[in-house]
């Protein structure tokens, strides 16, 4: 049993990462800011003390494993190397941790959270796997035999592990505090694919995805009927039945699926997690019946019915223009007689300042817009513009704070979307208060 202090516990994939750790038998704590997070009840829930951060923390028996926002000047990364005790970035030790599994990496710009956990609660019920989703859940079986883990491109990330399969979602423009264009982006999944031992599945409707050069197979999904696996048919059935499509498999009917999101985003995930089970000789209806089953994954799409108001408030994570615009068109689809109210905090001033006019063009397609103050990030604390350069950009639009919360009551009969990958749950929180004095 190793001893393991994680520096920034509370991070989606750390906290994940702390878990499956004790899970297999460690023994784990950890520190980070004193704000409440919302990965912080998974940790409690497994006993894992979580501690301010202090220099004191860190013991001469411990393994330390730091969070990517945090630099080695950090005042207990610090300390553990003036102490001599091992410390290991984040992304080096899932790199090290896939090794001893056979592992499936899952990666793109979007959809990387909702893909994971679609596979791992349908492959795990194939065979024990452990895995790790970045909305902070992570489970370890002792008896596995796969990893399946969320694998990031920030800041190439992802180039620090090999894993035996790998599926790409999509490739997009985005953290642009790192990434120069769009063309860096692909340079850094191209490096990735060369780097897997066994297989990828990519979406083949991605254009760049089609250009991307790998040593392995590479089997596409997607609507386009070049693709090795297709989505034909598909129904959305607004209230809650779901979404239903065909599975092709190069021309042949391979199955009809049901799944509960909506959205051709969440088609695509679905497809993804079809085509890697089917490599697997996972069986069709073991297939079936996990992807009819899953509800989903923390922060996504995640919905509270507020009777009183006759309201629907979705909690979602999108924060870049793409994710905005597909999670807007799932509650059209899945709530067609209803107002649709976007309430949006940006996250990050460089994100907000490269896809300020996307950003609008997205936040466009709701009915109404309520935005809120930019949320920095433990990496970039402020920046050269304010929420109210994006509200220049939408006509009609309105800034939201706590002070005018009440004005949400007015959107009877509506969904109310509060989107962000900041603490944008606060306002709903709020709201929810207010609503419930």
């Amino acid at each position: 049993m190793t001893k393991y202090h994680f520096v920034g516990i509370k991070g989606t994939g750390m906290s994940a990462l702390a878990q499956i750790l004790r899970d297999l038998h460690h023994d784990v704590q950890g520190s980070d800011y004193e704000k409440r997070f919302f990965t912080q009840k998974a940790l409690e829930d497994k006993k894992i003390k979580i501690l301010p951060f202090n220099k004191d923390n860190i013991q001469s028996d411990e393994v330390v494993i730091a969070g990517n926002a945090f630099p080695d000047r950090h005042e207990e990364i610090a300390e553990a190397k003036k102490m001599g005790v091992p410390v290991h970035r984040y992304f080096d030790f899932l790199g090290e941790l896939a090794k001893h599994y056979t592992s499936i990496a899952v990666t793109g710009t979007h959809g990387k959270t909702s893909t994971t956990g679609l596979l791992a609660h349908v492959f795990e019920k194939f065979a024990p796997s452990t895995y790790l989703i970045g909305d902070g859940t992570g489970v370890g079986r002792d008896n596995s035999q796969y990893f399946i883990w969320e694998s990031c491109e920030y800041k190439r990330h992802f180039l620090h592990a090999a894993p035996d399969y790998c599926i790409i979602t999509n490739i997009e423009f985005d953290h642009s505090d790192y990434y120069k264009d769009l063309d860096d982006v692909v340079s850094a999944f191209q490096e990735m694919a060369l780097k897997v031992k066994k297989a990828i599945f990519a979406c083949g409707d991605n254009e760049k995805l089609q250009m991307i050069q790998s040593n392995v197979p590479i089997i596409y999904y997607g609507f386009n009927e070049e693709n090795d696996f297709q989505a034909r048919n598909v129904v959305f059935q607004s209230g809650n039945g779901g979404t239903t499509f065909d599975v092709y498999i190069r021309n042949d009917l391979y199955g009809h699926f049901q799944i509960r999101g909506y959205g051709n985003h969440n088609v695509l995930n679905a497809l993804a997690v079809i085509a890697f089970c089917n490599y697997q000789n996972v069986p069709l209806e073991i297939v079936k019946e996990g992807l009819a089953s899953f509800n989903g994954v923390k922060r996504r799409f995640t919905e509270t019915v507020l009777p009183e108001n006759d309201q629907v408030l979705i909690d979602d994570y999108a924060h870049h223009p793409t994710e905005i615009r597909v999670t807007i068109e799932a509650a059209r689809k899945k709530y067609p007689d209803r107002r649709l109210i976007a309430i949006f905090q940006p996250h990050t001033y460089s994100r907000t300042m490269t896809f300020l006019d996307a950003f609008a063009a997205s936040l466009k397609t709701a009915d109404d817009v309520y935005l809120c103050d930019i949320f920095g990030s433990a990496r970039e604390k402020s920046g050269k513009l304010s929420i109210h350069d994006l509200q220049d950009r939408i006509d009609g639009s309105h800034i939201l704070h706590n002070s005018n919360i009440d004005d949400l009551k007015q959107y009877r009969h509506s969904v109310l979307l509060f989107m962000g990958a900041g603490d944008i749950q606060k306002y709903q929180k709020e709201y929810q208060k207010v609503c419930h004095p």
